[in-house]
């Protein structure tokens, strides 16, 4: 009773955001602890994801996919989707990209066919030079999802800076800063398609706006230099 007390703690200060916490409550439990050593891997994982202690999150969730992967228990394949998106998030995060890519093919194999799975490959294939195979996959994402702010501003992105429509890019961008107003990664966009249409004193609002949010982010950084210095021309 005492081993699920703690488990249920950890799990409380785990949605409570208090992530630091909860990691100390679940490796606290002792290793013959009657709580399910899956489930336990499962919130360790987690809480080491949200510390961006990636090399440890990989570690555990690793962990779920390898004792459950192929359960006919819907919690645990619930479960199994998740580690593996999350693998893919942090193997994309990290440079590991074919690590990346394998586990959101394997996503869509299993059927997990989400907008987040589709953007997500568009960003590797973004990554990789393939424009038109990024632009398929951001398609497919809004076809699940049309107001997906991650996909919609990926979209606008791309057709902006490859200037292939920039009517429709303003528009994606536009419906993106709608949804995520805050987001330096949607402001940026927003200035670079402005930026590509001529328009140097808008583009310069929304990328000084970016760079306020993000003053490390190079490539906004890039950008708003590049706006900047057309202005002066």
């Amino acid at each position: 009773m005492g081993d699920q007390n703690g488990l249920q703690e950890g799990i409380s200060l785990y949605k409570g955001r208090k992530y630091a916490d909860a990691l100390t409550c679940f490796l606290a439990l002792p290793s013959d602890a009657s709580a399910d050593p899956v489930e336990v891997a499962y919130y360790v994982g987690l809480c080491y994801a949200k510390l961006e202690r990636y090399d440890d999150a990989l570690l555990y969730l690793e962990q779920v996919v390898t004792a459950e992967d192929g359960s006919d228990d819907e919690t645990a394949g619930k479960r199994v989707l998740q580690c593996r998106y999350l693998l893919a998030v942090i193997y994309c995060t990290t440079g590991r990209k074919k690590l990346a890519d394998f586990e959101l093919n394997k996503l869509l194999d299993l059927g997990y066919k989400t907008a987040s799975v589709y953007a997500s490959l568009a960003f590797i294939a973004w990554d990789d030079g393939d424009v038109d195979k990024c632009i398929d996959f951001y398609n497919k994402a809004l076809a699940v999802d049309e107001n997906n702010p991650t996909a919609l501003n990926g979209l606008g992105y791309v057709l902006a800076n490859e200037e292939r429509d920039l009517a429709k890019a303003v528009g994606y961008c536009q419906r993106a800063l709608s949804f995520a107003p805050d987001s330096a990664a949607c402001l940026d966009s927003m200035g670079w398609v402005y930026y590509k249409m001529g328009l140097y004193s808008e583009a310069r609002k929304y990328l000084e706006k970016a760079h306020r949010k993000d003053d490390a982010n190079e490539l906004i950084a890039s950008h708003l230099q590049e706006a900047l210095q057309a202005g002066e021309e």
